[in-house]
């Protein structure tokens, strides 16, 4: 499979995430959760241009705006294959292409969000190296698949990291 422009709406892109840990995706999501929430107490100056917690929380706010509406699907199906006990699952998110610059501002924050985790200054502790690989994983696939690479499916990439 390969990303290509959905038939009906030229401007979506068909990513396939092949493989996906559930329980990855369970940990990753949930550590994200805490994440922003605490981010969201401690919220800061938000005139700061480099004020973490803000510029992170207002990026998850606009992406949800933006593009929360491509995930329910995706969302719905990794859920019931939770449910019917599986491990993994294959998902296609349908999305615009300007997805991929605002996901590689994610991932930016992210990294820097770790990395004030990791600084002690939260209850919240920086993920672990798994957590890590499987965010860099699912937001990397939109990346390339937009570009048109075809998936690497979760088990192969974790197999190299």
């Amino acid at each position: 499979m390969t990303a290509a422009p959905v038939s009906d709406s030229p401007e979506l892109v068909d990513v396939h995430l092949l493989g996906m840990s559930i329980s990855a995706f369970r940990h990753t999501s949930a550590h994200h959760d805490e994440l922003f929430r605490e981010f969201a107490l401690i919220h800061g100056d938000p005139a700061e241009e480099t004020n973490v917690p803000v510029r992170l929380l207002a990026l998850v706010e606009e992406l949800d705006q933006r593009f929360g509406r491509f995930s329910a699907g995706p969302r719905a199906e990794i859920e019931a294959a939770a449910e019917r006990g599986e491990e993994s699952v294959d998902v296609t998110y349908r999305v615009p292409r300007e997805t991929r610059e605002a996901l590689i501002r994610l991932s930016e924050l992210l990294t820097r969000a770790d990395e004030y985790c990791r600084q002690g200054e939260l209850l919240t502790v920086a993920p672990p190296p798994t957590a890590v690989a499987f965010r860099n994983w699912f937001l990397r696939e939109f990346v390339v698949q937009i570009d048109g690479a075809p998936p690497t499916p979760w088990p192969e990439y974790a197999a190299d990291v």
